[in-house]
């Protein structure tokens, strides 16, 4: 069930049998040069979707940019400060329990999300709370990275070895092949990509990074394997949310 196909009364109906939705947030970054601008926002939207039909939970509208600052010095790359995106999923959340929800699963595409993400749900308890809301003291929120499932990591072991890297990925790459068949992408790599560093700057990141990978090999990406990663993750998510959803 979709919030943004809803309308209000069949929100009001489902929150009579459930209090829980799920939030997909993903960033508009760079992915290299075959990987799509999208690539995060993409796979955390059609998980997350998947999850939804599993367990017949509520989705809520992807926030399609996050928290993306080292990647703009590449074009097209679009970012919200820290700050930014805590508000955002703060005054989101706020919403959405004035309404009666209090349980949120956030289903995310963007490694650096996390920080900022972890923050803004303590944010959300204190503000929920200072606003004296009803069952404001209810109010949960779980991350669930679809990256980083012990299913979808063995996969990528599995395909691709050391070439997985961090960014720009075959995985996710195959994910957005398997849902956007058409607009798969060939290019050139070398063989020579940077490994992991410390992230700075956009500058700095590009000037280690130069082509916006990470240690990856995305031309081993194929759409077989994203729908694998895809089925892998929808299967292991959907398994937390219901225990998240279980939980007291």
């Amino acid at each position: 069930m979709l919030l943004h196909l809803s309308t209000w009364p069949e929100v009001e109906t489902y929150l009579q049998r459930s209090q829980g939705m799920i939030i997909p947030i993903g960033s508009t970054e760079q992915h290299g040069p075959t990987g799509l601008i999208g690539t995060d926002a993409i796979c955390a939207e059609a998980i997350a979707q998947g999850v939804g039909a599993s367990t017949q939970a509520m989705v809520g509208p992807t926030i399609p940019v996050g928290m993306a600052l080292h990647h703009t010095a590449f074009p097209g790359s679009i970012s919200l400060r820290p700050s930014t995106l805590m508000l955002v999923v703060r005054d989101t959340l706020t919403c959405l329990v004035r309404t009666g929800f209090t349980r949120f699963f956030f289903i995310n595409g963007h490694g650096g999300n996390i920080a900022t993400l972890r923050a803004a749900f303590s944010e959300t308890y204190a503000h929920v709370s200072d606003l004296n809301l009803p069952q404001g003291e209810l109010v949960r929120c779980q991350l669930g990275n679809w990256f980083t499932g012990s299913a979808v990591m063995k996969l990528a072991r599995d395909l691709y070895g050391d070439q997985e890297g961090s960014h720009a990925t075959p995985s996710e790459v195959a994910v957005t092949q398997y849902l956007y068949p058409e607009a798969r992408k060939q290019a050139a790599l070398s063989p020579d990509v940077s490994p992991d560093h410390s992230i700075y700057g956009a500058m700095d990141f590009r000037r280690r990074y130069p082509d916006g990978r990470m240690g990856s090999n995305p031309n081993l990406a194929t759409p077989e394997h994203g729908q694998q990663f895809y089925e892998a993750s929808v299967k292991e998510l959907s398994q937390s949310y219901l225990k998240f959803m279980n939980e007291l």
